[in-house]
């Protein structure tokens, strides 16, 4: 096994379509996915997706969001779109609902590019992970449990990352074909403006 002196950063820009859920599953527990951008030299990113953690009982409905966190401009846009099942005589349908969007602030990134080597990641072996040998790197949180990040062997794309406050419950978010370049400005523009 080769000796990891330091964790890597992330890629500067990647995106990856993921797919979010929890381990151990509970019953109410969903299994999401979407998909994600990060641009670290332009300090902005995107996630679009249904939002895990939602709960449909609590809520009444499914929460669709896509996200656009702008650290330069210290503001994140959210548009959102409800889908609540209605019973209709031909069987259950999702029923379509757009919601008011948010700017809320915003000042860092989801997923800093930095995340190991601030977080004094501590490599932790290899694994075999979306059928890929990756290397766990773990950070140590205080009172919290540790989150895990998996990234290829030797390299610096993300594969899986563990994170969460509840060790008896934590979520797992899985990026099965993360892809490493340019990303377009496009992406970055909320669809209605």
């Amino acid at each position: 096994m080769s000796t990891h002196v330091a964790p890597p950063l992330l890629p500067m820009q990647w995106s990856s379509a993921y797919i979010s859920y929890w381990t151990p599953m509970q019953d109410d527990d969903q299994v999401t996915s979407g998909y994600c951008w990060f641009d670290y030299a332009r300090n902005i990113c995107r996630i679009d997706g249904l939002f895990n953690p939602w709960p449909e009982k609590v809520h009444g409905h499914l929460l669709w969001m896509s996200e656009i966190g702008d650290a330069r401009r210290e503001q994140s846009r959210k548009q959102k779109v409800a889908y609540a099942r209605q019973a209709e005589a031909t069987g259950e349908q999702l029923q379509a609902t757009a919601l008011a969007d948010e700017v809320t602030p915003f000042h860092a990134l989801f997923l800093p590019q930095a995340v190991l080597l601030d977080g004094s990641a501590r490599h932790d072996g290899r694994h075999t992970v979306l059928g890929q040998e990756a290397d766990a790197w773990v950070v140590e949180r205080t009172g919290k449990p540790s989150s895990v990040f998996y990234l290829e062997a030797g390299g610096n794309r993300l594969l899986r990352m563990v994170t969460g406050n509840d060790p008896q419950h934590l979520s797992v978010r899985d990026f099965p074909n993360l892809f490493v370049g340019d990303i377009p400005d496009s992406v970055f523009t909320s669809c209605n403006t």
